[in-house]
This record gives C-alpha cells, sequence and structure tokens, in this order.
C-alpha cells in the first residue's frame, strides 16, 4: 500500500500512468491461460494495419473492448484479449512504393519481387511496433505474451488450410468474370471494397448506322470509351419496334467493325431508346448476355485505365481524355445525337477513391452461396447476436444477396496464392492448375517446371480466419478448444460486410460454430461539425496528442460516455476537458479523504454504528453496482459510466463528504471514526467500479487507500449486497438534502450571501428525520438555527417559506431580504405554478390522452395536478403575508 498521506496534491496523469502500465505487464495481469476452474471470455482484437498510426476510430473501439475484457478479468473471468496487426496488403505495399519513389526514384519492378519483398518486410520492423506501442498507451490490456500478425507462420498456415480445402470442395475457382479493377492502386477489388458515391455526369445518345441502310438505332451511354469494346447492341425480344432490326447488322462508329443486333430480355423497353450497346469485357449485365450469345469480349483498355490497341488512333491516352476526343470525332460525323445531364452512383476504390473500372478478367473466386447458408443461420438462429439488433437486417440483406468473393490482388506484399501451373500438361493459355498447401516445384504428373500463380489473396482472406487462427488453428491446440469461440466482436459498422460478415462464413465453414457470441456494433468518431475525421480534411484529431495533454483516462472517459451503441458521436476538445475534470474532482475527493484517514483497514463497521446519510450513500452505492452491471451485461457502457459519474460527483464528492466533514474533524465524536471506514469502503468500491473505464487513476488513488491485493486490476468486481439496502434512511437523507437544496437555491435566488445566517424553522410530521438532519442544515444550508415543530404556530407572518416533499420550511424575512424583490419573485413562482397547473388540467380534459395513455402516466398527471395546487396555496399565502408587511 501507498502512503496514504503522500498523495500529490495535485492531479497529473503523466507522472503515473506509464509507470503502472509497465507494472501491469511485468506481473502478468494481462496473461490467461486455459483455466478448467474459471470460465473463459474472449476477444480478438480488430487487428490495426501494421504499419498504421493509431486514430481516433482506434482509440473508441480498443477503449470499448478494455472496458469489457477488465470488467471480465475482475468479476473472475478467464479473460484473454488477443492483440495483433493487419499485413494490409494495399495500404503497406503504396505506402513502400511511394516511398521507394520519392527517396530513391525506383519501382518495385526496379528491384523484382524478392528484393521488394525484402524492403516491405523491413518497413514492417521498423514501423509495426507503432501501433502496438500506442494502443499501450492508451491502456489496453491485451495479452501482449499472444500477438499476432495476419502473415506470421501460424496465420500464414492457416491460410494455405483453408485455400486448399476450399480449392478441393470446388468452392474456390478461377474463372474470367467481370471484377472491379482500381487503375492507381493495380489490382482488383471485391465488391465490398468499392465505395459507391453520387456523381454528376452525361449520357451520350450516339447513332450507329445499320450496314446497307440509311436506317441507324440510337443508344445512350455514360461511358463512350467503352464503345471500342461492343460485340452487339441488344433489344427486348418484345419491343415491336425493333422487330424487324434483330438479326441485322450494325456499323461500330469510330471502328467500322460489324456487330449484330440481338434479342434479350435484359434490356428494358422503357429506358432510353430501348438499344443498349453490348460490351462484355466492361460492364458485368452485359459480360452475362455475351456468355448467353457467345459474343466475344473485347478489353479495350490497359490495367492503368489507358486506352489499349482495341481503340485505334486514340491508344495509349487515359480513358476520360479518349471520352473527350471520340465524342468531338462523333459529333464531327454527325453520330452524336445529343448530351443529356445524368447523375448516377459510381463505383471508387475504397483505398485511393479512384474511379473503378468493371472489366472482364481472370481471378480466383469464393463461391459465395453454399458458404452464406449457413452464415445466415448462424446470426437468425441467435448462435452470433447483433448488439444493436438493426445491424443483424444489414448483414442479413447483404449475405442474402452476395456475389462470388474476388480474392486475387494484383500485388506482391501479402499471402500468395499457393496455386501452380503446367503449361506442359495444358497450353499457354490454359495451364494445367495445382494447389497445394506445401510448395512445389515440377508437375507430379509431366515432370516440367510449375510456375507459380504470381497474385496475392485479399487481405480479407486472412483477417476472416482470425478469430480461430490466433488461437491456433488447424491445430487443435488447448487455446483452441477453451478460448474459442470468443465472447465478443467489438467493431465499427462501417466494416460489417468487409470483416464481420466474412469470419462469420469463415469460421461456420473451418470450425463449425460461429466465431464469436455477441457482436458489438459501435458508430464512427466525427469531428465536432459531425464530419468524418480524413487527412484531406485535416480535421483529424491525433489521440496521442490529447493522451498527452489532458491523460489516457479523460480520453478513454469522453470516448465512453459519448457512445451510444451503433451511433455516431462527435468529438470536441471541450468534452475531453470536462472530463479532466472529473478525474481532477475524483483526485481532490480521495486526496480529502486520504488526509483524513486514521484507520489502516477497509471494512464496513456494524450496522449499529451507521448514520443516516452513512445508510444513504451505501444504499445508493449498492443501487449504482447493480445498475452499472446491469448495463455493462447488455453492452450499454455510456450509460454504466454516466450513472458512475453522476454518482460520484452528486452524490459522493458534493454530497456525503459535505455532511461528513464535521464528524471528520471533531475526533472526540465517537462517529468519526465509522465515517472513515464507509468513506474508504464506498471510495475503494467505487475505484473498481470505474477501474475498467478509467484504468490509471483509479488504480493510483486505491493503491493510497487500505486495501487487500496487489492491485485493482486482479481485484474483485463489486457485486449488489442485499445487506446494504437502507430505503427508509435513504428516503429520510433524500428529503433532508431537497430541503437543503431548496433553502440554498431560494436564498441564491434572493441573493443572501451564505454569510449571513438566518434561523430555520421546519413544519412537519416527519420530526425524528428532519431532527436527525439538524446539524446539517447549519452546516451546508447557512443556518444560524433549526428549529423543528408539527404546526406554524408563533411563526411571523412575512416569514419566507419554501415548500418541499414532507415539510414546510420558514425563514424569518427580516434576517434575510428585501421585501419587494422577494414579492416579485413569489408572484413569478405563483405565475409559472398557475401555467403547470393549466398544463395538465389541459391534458386531463383531453379524452384522447385520459383513453390512451398507460394508467400510471395519467395518474401521475394528476398527481402533479394536486402537488401544483397545493405549492400554489402556499406561493398565495406568502405573497398575502408578505404584502401585509
Amino acid at each position: 500500500m501507498e502512503d496514504a498521506k503522500n498523495i500529490a496534491k495535485t492531479y497529473d496523469p503523466a507522472s503515473f500512468e506509464e509507470k503502472w502500465y509497465n507494472e501491469w505487464v511485468e506481473k502478468g495481469y494481462f496473461h490467461a491461460e486455459p483455466n478448467p476452474d474459471k470460465k473463459p471470455f474472449t476477444i480478438v482484437i480488430p487487428p490495426p494495419n501494421v504499419t498504421g498510426q493509431l486514430h481516433m476510430g482506434h482509440a473508441l473501439d480498443e477503449t470499448l473492448q478494455d472496458i469489457l475484457i477488465r470488467y471480465k478479468r475482475m468479476q473472475g473471468y478467464e479473460a484473454l484479449w488477443v492483440p495483433g496487426t493487419d499485413h494490409a496488403g494495399i495500404a503497406t505495399q503504396i505506402k513502400v512504393e511511394e516511398d521507394l519513389r520519392v527517396n530513391e526514384g525506383l519501382t518495385r519492378y526496379d528491384l523484382g519481387r524478392e528484393k521488394f519483398l525484402e524492403r516491405v518486410w523491413d518497413w514492417k520492423n521498423k514501423f509495426g511496433s507503432r501501433i502496438i506501442n500506442q494502443l499501450k498507451k492508451i491502456g489496453s490490456s491485451c495479452d501482449w505474451d499472444r500477438e499476432r500478425f495476419t502473415m506470421d507462420e501460424g496465420c500464414s498456415e492457416a491460410v494455405k488450410e483453408v485455400f486448399v480445402n476450399l480449392y478441393n470442395k470446388g468452392l474456390i475457382y478461377k474463372g474470367n468474370r467481370i471484377i472491379n479493377w482500381c487503375p492507381h492502386c493495380l489490382t482488383a477489388l471485391s465488391d465490398a471494397e468499392v465505395e459507391h458515391e453520387e456523381q454528376a455526369g452525361h449520357f451520350w445518345h450516339i447513332k450507329y448506322p445499320v450496314k446497307d441502310s440509311d436506317e441507324f438505332v440510337i443508344i445512350a451511354t455514360t461511358r463512350p470509351e467503352t464503345l471500342f469494346g461492343d460485340t452487339a447492341v441488344a433489344v427486348n425480344p418484345e419491343d415491336e419496334r425493333y422487330t424487324a432490326l434483330v438479326g441485322k447488322t450494325l456499323i461500330l462508329p469510330l471502328t467500322g467493325r460489324e456487330i449484330p443486333v440481338i434479342a434479350d430480355e435484359y434490356v428494358d423497353k422503357e429506358f432510353g431508346t430501348g438499344c443498349v450497346k453490348i460490351t462484355p469485357a466492361h460492364d458485368p449485365n452485359d459480360f452475362e448476355v455475351g456468355k448467353r450469345h457467345d459474343l466475344e469480349v473485347i478489353k479495350v483498355m490497359n490495367d492503368d485505365a489507358t486506352m489499349n490497341s482495341y481503340a485505334g488512333k486514340y491508344e495509349g491516352m487515359d480513358r476520360y481524355e479518349c471520352r473527350k476526343a471520340m465524342v468531338e470525332d462523333l459529333k464531327e460525323m454527325g453520330l452524336l445525337v445529343k448530351i443529356e445531364e445524368h447523375s448516377h452512383n459510381v463505383g471508387t476504390c475504397y483505398r485511393c477513391k479512384t474511379t473503378v473500372e468493371p472489366v472482364a478478367s481472370k481471378q480466383w473466386f469464393v463461391k459465395m452461396k453454399p458458404l452464406a447458408e449457413p452464415a445466415i443461420e448462424a446470426v437468425r438462429s441467435g448462435s452470433s447476436k447483433f448488439g444493436p439488433e438493426r445491424f443483424s437486417k444489414i448483414y442479413m440483406n447483404w449475405m442474402e444477396n452476395v456475389q462470388d468473393w474476388c480474392i486475387s490482388r494484383q500485388l506482391w506484399w501479402g499471402h500468395r496464392i499457393p496455386a501452380y501451373y503446367c503449361e506442359k500438361c495444358g497450353t499457354h493459355e490454359e495451364p494445367k492448375i495445382f494447389v497445394s498447401k506445401e510448395e512445389m516445384t515440377v508437375c507430379p504428373d509431366c515432370g516440367a517446371p510449375l510456375k507459380r500463380d504470381e497474385d496475392v489473396l485479399d487481405t480479407w482472406f486472412s483477417s476472416a480466419l482470425w478469430p480461430f487462427s490466433t488461437l491456433g488453428w488447424p491445430e487443435n491446440t488447448k487455446e483452441l478448444e477453451y478460448f474459442y469461440p470468443t465472447s465478443v466482436l467489438v467493431t465499427g459498422y462501417d466494416i460489417i460486410f468487409f470483416w464481420v460478415a466474412r469470419m462469420i462464413f469463415s469460421a461456420m465453414e473451418h470450425t463449425g460454430k460461429a466465431p464469436f457470441e455477441h457482436i458489438f456494433i459501435h458508430g464512427l468518431v466525427r469531428d465536432s461539425q459531425g464530419r468524418k475525421m480524413s487527412k484531406s480534411l485535416g480535421n483529424g484529431i491525433d489521440p496521442l496528442e490529447i493522451i498527452d495533454q489532458y491523460g489516457a483516462d479523460a480520453l478513454r472517459f469522453t470516448l465512453a460516455t459519448g457512445n451510444a451503441p451503433g451511433n455516431d458521436m462527435r468529438f470536441y476538445t471541450e468534452r475531453v476537458e470536462a472530463s479532466r475534470n472529473f478525474a481532477n474532482k475524483i483526485w481532490n475527493a480521495s486526496r480529502f479523504t486520504l488526509m483524513n484517514l486514521d484507520i489502516t483497514e477497509n471494512k464496513l463497521p456494524d450496522k449499529d454504528k451507521l448514520q443516516t446519510e452513512d445508510k444513504w450513500i451505501l444504499s445508493k452505492y449498492n443501487r449504482v453496482v447493480k445498475e452499472v452491471i446491469d448495463n455493462l451485461d447488455k453492452f450499454e457502457l455510456g450509460v454504466a459510466l454516466s450513472k458512475l459519474y453522476d454518482f460520484i460527483w452528486d452524490s459522493f464528492c458534493d454530497w456525503y463528504i459535505e455532511l461528513v466533514k464535521p464528524r471528520l474533524f471533531d475526533k472526540e465524536n465517537k462517529t468519526a471514526e465509522t465515517a472513515q471506514y464507509v468513506l474508504t469502503y464506498v471510495l475503494s468500491n467505487t475505484m473498481k467500479l470505474l477501474h475498467p473505464f478509467m484504468p490509471f487513476i483509479t488504480e493510483e488513488i486505491w493503491q493510497h487507500l487500505p486495501h487487500e491485493g496487489e492491485s485493482i486490476v486482479i481485484s474483485s468486481y463489486p457485486e449488489f449486497d442485499e445487506g446494504l439496502v437502507f430505503e427508509d434512511e435513504e428516503k429520510d437523507m433524500e428529503m433532508i438534502m431537497e430541503a437543503i437544496s431548496a433553502v440554498r437555491n431560494r436564498r441564491a435566488e434572493m441573493n443572501v450571501p451564505p454569510s449571513r445566517k438566518a434561523q430555520l424553522i421546519i413544519v412537519t410530521d416527519k420530526t425524528d428525520t428532519f431532527m436527525r438532519g439538524a446539524m446539517f442544515f447549519e452546516r451546508l444550508a447557512s443556518a444560524s438555527g433549526v428549529t423543528v415543530k408539527t404546526d406554524k404556530s408563533g411563526i411571523s407572518d412575512n416569514a419566507v417559506n419554501i415548500v418541499v416533499g414532507g415539510a414546510e420550511i420558514f425563514l424569518p424575512l427580516e434576517e434575510l431580504v428585501d421585501r419587494d424583490k422577494e414579492l416579485e419573485r413569489l408572484k413569478g413562482e405563483k405565475k409559472k405554478l398557475e401555467g403547470e397547473i393549466k398544463r395538465v388540467e389541459g391534458k386531463l380534459s383531453n379524452k384522447g390522452f385520459v383513453e390512451k395513455a398507460p394508467e400510471k402516466v395519467v395518474a401521475e398527471e394528476r398527481e402533479k395536478g394536486e402537488k401544483y395546487k397545493a405549492m400554489l396555496d402556499k406561493v398565495i399565502e406568502s405573497i398575502n403575508a408578505m404584502e401585509n408587511m
């Protein structure tokens, strides 16, 4: 135990946050092992990008996870929080390529694959620990002995195992399909990696001449540069306008190439002209039409979205440059009918925001329908529960309409696809494919050298295995057996498709179990104007700067109180200042307590020694314990913390400490020691309640208080105690406090300084209660003396009166006030009460309200009406008395 009197005068988080964190790690408090005597509680961290930096989204994510893991650890669970980082294929490769270009004027191709990958590993080793150290700074109580990386040996083995298993089951295949291509990142993207945004565009209406005729058809397109890949024009077979055209040949503008008119039900007769250009290589719907009619697939762009040789004289131009030039040429040729303004949804790369190009390409895919069904059932049956529940609908909708997942990426950094090709056993265009967990160099059939697939897997392929690969799968480890399935996943709603859905279907396929019981979805952290934090807007707030300025606890408090499950939160620096003020309040109250302690143990005195105020604070504390546990179990972390804040600030600091000061200062008082014990018990246990939210300040204070055990981290979380329910004393004390507040407020309204004492006469039928509270009125309501009686006899007609629950309080006016001002205040009170009575009577005279509102609500309104009328009678009485002065 730290020296109780030796606590610093001021709250300075920098003086102890790092000290305590290092001690927690050194003593192994965060480490978990399979333990048959305990229940497991497991969280796997959503792995941040290995070369990333901590941003406010991470800070929120880790704070919420840390609250849950610390709470469960204190409740006696074997609590495991698995940390780790993601190799982040595109993001990391782009950073290293940029560094090469800027500092050495080189590209990855100049180095070659092997040397370039050495550079990426160097980069990972240099910067990979940065974000881990930043996670520690915020207080994350992860089991650092179990830190993982998506490309470490174990995770890599799991990836190969899954790829080979799915391939052997026919659930992974290589096929020519329309994929999303990013011309900047130079790689394929899955549907989930494409963000759609509304963009202003145009419809270009173009004439396609009919061969050997003066006739033409008009098509409308938003992407005229794809015209060079057209291999047909389609019409609906039921569209009578074009029946005669079907089977005829058109001359493709700017190329002279001949293309047929075909009939296909895909065409909407009502949309546009009813004629649709078919470009199988550059549109997913056209690709399907092309398959049905055996059309040629002509790709007209290079990987960087410049035009290729099929574009003729436009070859080498950027797609938009080409668009501009060819539209001018079509205009000159009289083939451009009109240009129409058109707003449409455009797919952009989630990484670089470049407009993606749908192109036909040979890629690797996961067949999703068979995998989606068990994953849908896992959520439908409640094996995995979304909170808030509304997110399950988003998940279901996506899973029920899921397309095959394109998993190959044209990158070098990542898990290289374990597929090998033998051209001798096939052809150059269609080699024989071998898939193997072990590296292959020669063909097992003919002995010829094999060529390995150049592509790597989508980053999300490996992170989809994270809940079980990190615990040792495919080996049946004791960790996997004990800690899996995990207890809860905490993540933002923005990666439900990217990650959550893929983890669920992967886990169902490979382990037969849903990967987590609960999915706790939170929103995004936005700036004070509600905008997403981004580099381009320059509105990002660095959590580490906030920690340096205000401390980690203040940041955690701000993030946790601003969080309602599933909703975005706005981040205001002023709120962090308020959080720091709360920490200051706790510090000062704790320091006051410690300065006034003579006791050396933490125990509750016998109940017969407890005073009314002691029973009141213990009963309030006990109720907060019950409510906080209830809220935490429902993942209502912000609600739990708000209740703790109210209890600590209001009940404990502003009331209880003030109520017991006379007992503490008077060492002859027989109840002084009891006050010390109650103060210590409530403060130390409240620190335990608060610890998961604000771990550093709670440890520092707890260590100075009398306590048992090494650390608050491994102490027991408080539990509701039936023996600490004191309902009668609680009601009595609330009545006294309401009266003290009312006297204070009235004196403030009348501008009576606290130094000006005045007699209090309390008229009540609860004389015992108010007699016990007499000393509180003298100390906290500036009373020079207190008289408690059951009638108004002998009270001056001009006394100021205050009506509270259970009593009427009188203060001799001449000791306090200016008559005219008091009269004005009373008339204002009268007007206000008359307004309230009118509002209540209006409600109660409304037949619809009385019949439709719940009985309890109607009864409450009636009670309010009676209360206001009684208060009005008293106010009128006071006005009359004042006017007769």
